[in-house]
């Protein structure tokens, strides 16, 4: 059975805590209720609490305070915190950000917002987090020692360097989450390595924090202009470097959801488009939906075993699978003419994959390389292919895969007006084309991923559309 939530609202109010209750009740939650901050955290120590929900304005503890002590306990630095208050100034909730809040929400927006924030801020406090590892650069010895004492204790792996020479080799065997940094370092400085982590494509997103003292505000200043995103004033305890680096997490974290969400929305509504073409497709010509399935397919395979990521693999899923489709603007007499076309029929044929890319130009967020894809997959090594005529080494990878795909599988598919080949007399006739119509590297894999199917020697005509 799972497991409830369990949320404690604190406000001075019956009235308030009731109608807080109310806003949030479909969560089916266990709630808790405290008066004040003072009652608030004895009920912290009593229960496994998810979240924290508490007005600012409150006898004994205000909401304020209470958010810093939670924030400040190890064993309860994890709960999120959201305030709430009657003043919405940017005083109000730079204070709130700064004792540590998970978001902060005026009380005559608590029902338009508190419901929808509760959500966004439990699914980001139960989501799986890795292991965070800390880089911890300091000249100094003792400053090293304590601050990875700290670290570790509060659950974090921790790495040191001695400058930023010596972290600049470890980060790039092993990448951390974050970067704590002293300035004034033999070697190389604080400025040299966060310059260094700056230009370098593979390191520039890891966040940089700065340590030092309050008589190098200039220089700190500076180093946020080489890339730094955030310092800490030396000296600062334990609990406040700990604290500190929790809450900084926590916002990359965040946004890196938000970053998530949105790349995954970019994602709905591209396949959401790619699926209306796709069915387009099928309607105008059945056999080339059933086509552009085992193109895709095979392809797909194809660049799993050349290793490509994950992302690639679904450039050319998505590639191979849209290939053909600018025939769908072909008129009938050319599209299903069983006879040679004429020269000048062949020439509007010969269009097919630039009304292809020109459709799909205009699809949100669509990756260029699937464009690339349906623009030059009839594209020759021997300079000969259309519509450019481009040459070997001018012809994008995973174009060259999905052409060797599109030719195998019009060899052993039963098209409209014929019989396809098994499967084991069609491979030598693709192999037969490597360097000439087919890219050499894209035929040797072709022949790497052959000879890994079951069903090399079966007839895969048996599946096929009847003539």
């Amino acid at each position: 059975m799972e497991t409830k939530c369990q949320i404690l609202v604190i406000d001075s109010s019956i009235a308030m805590r009731k109608g807080l209750q109310t806003l949030l009740s479909p969560l089916e939650a266990d709630f808790f209720e405290a008066s004040n901050g003072q009652a608030g955290l004895q009920l912290l120590t009593k229960h496994p609490i998810d979240i924290v929900i508490t007005s600012v304005d409150m006898p004994q503890m205000d909401g304020l305070e209470l958010c810093r002590r939670v924030k400040a306990s190890e064993k309860t630095r994890e709960i999120p915190v959201i305030i709430l208050s009657s003043f919405d100034t940017d005083i109000d909730i730079d204070n709130a950000i700064q004792a540590g809040a998970a978001a902060y929400i005026e009380k005559r927006e608590a029902r338009s917002r508190l419901y929808d924030t509760v959500q966004k801020v439990l699914s980001i406090a139960t989501a799986e987090k890795p292991e965070r590892t800390i880089m911890v650069v300091d000249d100094s010895r003792p400053i090293r020692t304590l601050v990875q004492k700290g670290l570790m204790e509060a659950g974090f792996r921790v790495v040191t360097a001695e400058n930023g020479q010596a972290a600049l080799d470890l980060i790039r065997q092993q990448r951390p989450d974050l970067v704590l940094s002293d300035i004034n370092m033999p070697e190389m400085d604080g400025f040299e390595l966060c310059e260094a982590m700056h230009v370098d494509p593979a390191l520039s997103t890891i966040p940089f924090v700065v340590m030092s003292s309050m008589s190098d505000r200039d220089q700190m200043q500076r180093i946020i202009k080489y890339g730094a995103t955030d310092y800490m004033i030396k000296p600062f305890s334990v609990d406040e470097m700990v604290i500190h680096i929790e809450r900084f997490l926590h916002d990359h974290f965040h946004l890196l959801l938000k970053e998530k969400d949105r790349l995954d929305t970019q994602r709905n509504m591209i396949l959401g488009s790619i699926h209306s073409l796709l069915n387009v497709q099928e309607v105008r010509d059945p056999w080339l939906g059933s086509h552009a399935d085992r193109v895709s397919d095979i392809a797909a395979g194809m660049a799993t075993l050349a290793g490509a990521n994950k992302r690639d693999i679904e450039v050319v899923t998505l590639g191979a699978q849209l290939h053909d489709i600018g025939k769908i603007a072909l008129r009938d007499d050319i599209l299903f003419n069983p006879q040679k076309l004429s020269e000048d029929d062949l020439a509007i044929f010969k269009q097919h994959p630039r009304i292809g890319s020109n459709i799909l130009e205009h699809i949100p967020y669509l990756p260029s390389d699937i464009l690339s894809i349906v623009f030059f997959h009839h594209e020759q090594p021997n300079g000969k292919g259309y519509p450019v005529g481009l040459s070997a080494d001018e012809i994008p990878e995973h174009t060259a895969i999905t052409s060797v795909a599109d030719r195998y599988v019009r060899l052993i598919e039963a098209p409209p007006y014929g019989r396809g080949l098994p499967p084991a007399t069609a491979a030598p006739l693709i192999d037969a084309k490597s360097g000439s119509e087919l890219c050499k590297q894209a035929v040797a894999l072709f022949r790497e991923w052959f000879n890994t199917q079951d069903s090399a020697s079966s007839d895969p005509t048996d599946n096929a559309l009847p003539a």
